[in-house]
């Protein structure tokens, strides 16, 4: 429910049907060229043969080892196996959202994003400079092939893997196996990035432990909490499920309530889906909120209630609003943005 941007719904036909006829359009062009090569060869075979020594010279120039650099594959083990990607990619598909902000803080080349991505307010503007295509929430085969991308990545599971393998190298990931800072130097492995995924995790500890006393001072021994309203009651959050929950509870190591902590942290789950009417034994000293938009249910019934109305945080103006399409998200780009709403909100809680 909350791991994935969507399904992915491939039109299979399409995929198979274009990628075969390119396939067979370019068997068709190389076999003419190569009985006009060799017509060509035996023709002027003498002048090859006279040729020979300055042609082995030429054959090694700059730019042609540049493109068999470019060319060359590397093993990289995802969490599906191993898959040969491109050593340096160029031009990635990115049919995940979440993992879009590590290829924008590693400036990666995104070619191709979900809409979910391209909204998201701390990456779109990189995204738009960058020329990235909106796929929309469930791209067909067309526009990928359109891109012609060198690596596609995907969320394991995803339907149609073995058609977008195809077109290029698919490299599946496991929502939630790594922390963010795992998953930051993984990536940059990926990409060929690995010192600017290094220095992205060494300069955000740094920043971690500047702020980290600072917040700690503020809040005290005060309880916080991450809850959204949604359809069926309210969803209260942990510390890997994003809307701030990794630095919450993660970096500043703050405390939730403790049914909270049991049910969304202690459990791994990373979140609980509760009743309105139990919301006062979740709802800790500060909270941290926005509507549920995985449905369009006014949140009005819970944030109108009288029980929403009389919890101590609410009545002491200590509710702080997350942006429903942007603080879901958990990559770096995205976390560096929460960090400082996140600080600032704490920091105002007096």
């Amino acid at each position: 429910m909350f791991k994935k941007s969507g399904s992915i719904l491939l039109m299979l036909a399409l995929a198979v049907m274009l990628v075969l006829s390119a396939c067979g359009q370019t068997a068709t062009n190389e076999s003419a060229k190569t009985g006009a090569a060799a017509a060509e060869t035996q023709a002027s075979s003498d002048k090859a043969a006279n040729a020979s020594e300055e042609t082995d010279k030429t054959s090694e120039t700059p730019a042609e080892n540049a493109t068999a650099a470019e060319g060359e594959t590397v093993t990289y083990k995802s969490d599906a196996g191993d898959v040969q990607v491109p050593k340096d990619p160029k031009r990635i598909v990115d049919l995940t959202s979440f993992t879009t902000g590590y290829f924008v803080a590693l400036d990666a080349p995104v070619v191709g994003a979900l809409s979910g991505a391209m909204n998201n307010k701390y990456i779109k503007e990189q995204l738009q400079a960058e020329g990235t295509t909106d796929l929309g929430d469930t791209p067909t085969a067309e526009p990928i092939l359109s891109l012609k991308p060198d690596l596609i990545i995907v969320y394991k599971g995803t339907e149609g893997i073995d058609q977008l393998s195809t077109i290029a190298p698919v490299v599946q990931l496991e929502y939630g196996k790594h922390n963010y800072k795992d998953l930051m130097l993984l990536l940059g492995q990926l990409t060929n990035r690995e010192d600017a995924a290094k220095d992205w995790v060494a300069q955000w500890d740094k920043k971690i432990a500047e702020l980290k006393p600072q917040v700690e001072a503020a809040v005290g021994d005060r309880t916080v909490s991450i809850l959204n309203p949604y359809a069926k009651g309210v969803y209260v959050f942990g510390h890997n499920y994003g809307r701030g929950g990794e630095i919450l509870y993660g970096e500043f190591g703050l405390k939730a309530p403790a049914k909270a902590q049991a049910e969304a942290i202690d459990s791994g789950t990373g979140f609980a889906s509760i009743s309105l009417e139990l919301l006062p034994e979740y709802a800790g000293d500060i909270i941290f909120t926005s509507p549920w938009s995985g449905d369009d249910t006014d949140p009005q019934i819970v944030y109108g209630n009288s029980i929403w109305k009389n919890l101590p945080a609410v009545k002491a103006g200590h509710v702080f609003q997350l942006d429903a399409t942007s603080d879901t998200y958990n990559d770096p780009m995205s976390l560096e943005g929460e960090l400082k709403f996140i600080t600032e909100s704490l920091l105002s809680a007096k």
